[in-house]
């Protein structure tokens, strides 16, 4: 097989349709937009959603919830993650330059997710109860 042989598989293409070519070819005269109207016409189309007048679905139906646009700025960083972290002092902008949070991340919270082999100093970053308790355990410190 070569590259320049290569060719799509029967029926995988289909021809263009010719549109206004003489009542032959099954599209002529009105090229299937039918007679009148707004269809029929060039540009005769309405924005989706449009429901001649009436009220539109989207509309008609109760806005539920709330999305918060804050909700991605803390990032989540597992305990067992810290150990890649190169020293012992640990801040955002270290977690950042380790790679383990978004460079767009607000705050980044430690959470109990395996375990920790050395000791950290956590300066401004969070931690859930069960990832203070165990980084303490392990010779470090939280400061909030």
């Amino acid at each position: 097989m070569e590259l320049n042989t290569i060719k799509p598989g029967c029926g995988a293409r289909h021809a263009k349709r010719r549109v206004g070519r003489g009542i032959g070819s099954g599209l002529g005269k009105t090229a299937g937009r039918g007679h009148k109207g707004q269809h029929s016409r060039s540009g005769g189309y309405k924005k989706v959603g449009f429901e001649g007048g009436q009220m539109p679905l989207q509309r008609r139906l109760p806005k539920r919830g709330f999305v918060s646009l804050t909700s991605g700025d803390v990032a989540e960083v597992r305990l067992a993650d810290l150990a890649r972290v190169p020293t012992a002092d640990v801040d955002l902008l270290t977690l950042k330059q380790a790679g383990l949070v978004r460079a767009d991340a607000k705050a980044a919270k430690i959470i109990l997710k395996g375990t920790l082999g050395k000791a950290v100093a956590l300066k401004g970053v969070l931690a859930s109860k069960g990832a203070r308790a165990a980084i303490e355990a392990a010779g470090g410190s939280v400061a909030d």
